[in-house]
């Protein structure tokens, strides 16, 4: 019989609290434990998924992207097509971000400049677009 492990052992291992691990099970982002006089206990399967989990996370994908892929499809589909769908997801949403700190480097880079006399002089609204802008230094 394989060795398993009570969930202060994983959380140790894996650097996590026993509540993330908690929360993962109650996400459905880790299998249900088996349970030995009422007390989880895993095998070592769990260590892939949770550095699956903690991957993800750190390259930026929330608990609903990893439900997405790991949870939302029918268990037949390929890993290639529920990438492919989380991928194109998040995508967009990582081209808004770009777009939004390029908008902000401008504007700090415009701030490093700024000569404005009052702070209501360093931003200006354009009516035509709704747009504020920023124009310290100008």
């Amino acid at each position: 019989m394989p060795k398993t492990m009570r969930i202060g052992e994983v959380a140790e291992q894996a650097g996590l609290q026993t509540s993330a691990i908690r929360y993962y099970e109650s996400e459905g982002l880790l299998p249900e434990p088996q349970r030995v006089n009422g007390r989880r206990r895993y095998d070592d399967a769990v260590f892939q998924r949770l550095a699956l989990i903690q991957l993800m996370r750190q390259a930026g994908f929330g608990i609903a992207d990893l439900r997405t892929l790991l949870v939302e499809f029918p268990a037949n589909t390929p890993p290639s097509t529920r990438w492919q769908h989380v991928a194109s997801e998040k995508l967009g949403e990582v081209e808004t971000i770009i777009r939004q700190m390029q908008a902000l480097k401008g504007w700090l880079n415009t701030a490093m400049t700024c000569q404005c006399a009052t702070i209501d002089d360093c931003a200006t609204l354009m009516p035509e677009t709704a747009q504020a802008e920023m124009r310290c230094g100008r």
